[in-house]
């Protein structure tokens, strides 16, 4: 099945849902706007209780026997349903881990500017993974990665938490996760 395949299949759904004219059963449960069962009315009677409200006929349950219609607001129920699948795919970003990488002697300006961007992250909800690198003789002074890593946290403090304490993550290499509030 292709895109396009696929594109139809779901414009063929919503073609599914009947309202007012395309309404093919002889007679239906009628539900008013407000929720309200009004029993088992013909379809001429049901479309023009709906028309007089300005509302439409909307069949929300086919398959039962007699088709269930509501009186809604159908433009209006498609604009609220855009809305809320907005939303959730909004909320249901996923949060993304970024990485900043330092040296255990990064000089105060570009900590500073790290540090600038590690805030951003957490501002947009994201995790940060802080590592700080040791090459050569700078292994032997593993401590001094350690300060640096809780300065950071301390530095972000208000922003975000720390999630995985500074751990040794190979000999050298060591690592910080921070999550924002």
């Amino acid at each position: 099945m292709n895109v396009r395949q696929g594109g139809n299949a779901i414009a063929k759904k919503e073609e599914e849902v009947r309202i007012n004219e395309n309404i093919t059963s002889s007679s239906v449960r009628l539900i008013s706007e407000d929720g309200k069962q009004l029993g088992i009315l013909p379809l001429s009677e049901a479309q023009r209780i709906a028309s007089e409200g300005g509302l439409d006929l909307v069949e929300v349950a086919p398959n039962s026997d007699p088709p269930v219609c509501r009186i809604m607001d159908y433009g209006k129920f498609k604009y609220q349903a855009s809305k809320k699948e907005q939303e959730a795919r909004k909320k249901g970003r996923s949060s993304q881990l970024k990485e900043i990488k330092l040296r255990p002697h990064t000089e105060e300006h570009d900590l500073g500017f790290k540090v600038r961007n590690l805030k951003k992250f957490l501002q947009k909800k994201d995790r940060v993974k802080v590592t700080v690198f040791f090459r050569g003789r700078e292994m032997a002074y593993m401590d001094t990665g350690v300060d640096l890593l809780n300065r950071i946290a301390q530095d972000v403090s208000d922003e975000g938490s720390v999630f995985q304490e500074p751990t040794r993550e190979s000999k050298n290499r060591m690592t910080m996760v921070i999550v924002p509030k």
